[in-house]
């Protein structure tokens, strides 16, 4: 008889099955697609219920992105927590598997993450490079927004991005999510590792890089060109108001 679905209790009752224990290379996609799959929602629903677009749920199950700015929001909604859809450790337990009870939760503190302030040439690196920078030193500011493991901040600087961005505020980077048209990027010159704050522009299938101040040219994206990251936080540094 095939065992590999039947719920075993731990002493602390948590229920596991042979197939968890025989499948330890689960990514990010594996934990969402299965989940969701559990909860018998649609790539839609949970789009719904996540407050993201149903494209979002595609790309993360596909492993076409290997995270999103809306993680906690997603996680939020299958019922576990964002740290276990990323490392597959400390699963907390699903709302849909809560007993009843006649003890209320108390509120949860808001998750933040740390991440380090970097120059912009540091930014206009080779993601190789920036992966191997000393970062011990950095300026680190937090975010409730998952940047994934190779985040960081950059300062804003000038003001082609006026008005929505002041100078002297700092931008949130995800290196590994996509960006959608619309959304803001950092992009570098391959040349000459000069980078940019700009947003991101799809339009007849090409693509720019548009200032919101339009004092400043919209630039047609090349093969001279490449995206850095998205942008995916933005606030007023500490260091600001120091």
């Amino acid at each position: 008889m095939d065992m590999t679905n039947t719920c075993y209790l731990m002493s602390n009752n948590t229920c596991f099955n042979l197939a968890r224990m025989e499948n330890r290379t689960e990514t990010l996609k594996d934990r969402i697609l299965t989940r969701r799959l559990k909860l018998e929602l649609s790539q839609q629903q949970l789009a719904d219920k996540a407050g993201v677009s149903q494209v979002t749920i595609q790309h993360l199950e596909s492993g076409r992105n290997r995270t999103s700015k809306k993680l906690v929001e997603i996680a939020r909604a299958l019922g576990v927590s964002a740290e276990w859809l990323m490392s597959g450790v400390s699963p907390s337990k699903a709302a849909s598997d809560r007993f009843e009870s006649n003890v209320s939760l108390a509120p949860q503190p808001r998750r933040s993450f740390e991440y380090p302030e970097i120059s912009w040439v540091q930014a206009g690196a080779a993601k190789e490079s920036v992966q191997e920078l000393n970062l011990a030193d950095c300026e680190r500011h937090a975010s409730e927004a998952w940047a994934g493991d190779n985040g960081f901040w950059l300062r804003v600087v000038g003001p082609s991005m006026t008005p929505v961005f002041q100078e002297g505020m700092v931008i949130l980077v995800a290196p590994d999510i996509e960006p959608e048209n619309g959304q803001y990027v950092v992009a570098r010159m391959i040349d000459t590792d000069e980078a940019t704050f700009k947003q991101f522009i799809r339009d007849s299938g090409r693509y720019y890089l548009k200032p919101l101040n339009p004092s400043f040219p919209t630039t047609p994206m090349d093969d001279t060109w490449e995206v850095v990251g998205t942008v995916i936080d933005g606030k007023l540094a500490k260091s600001v108001f120091r």
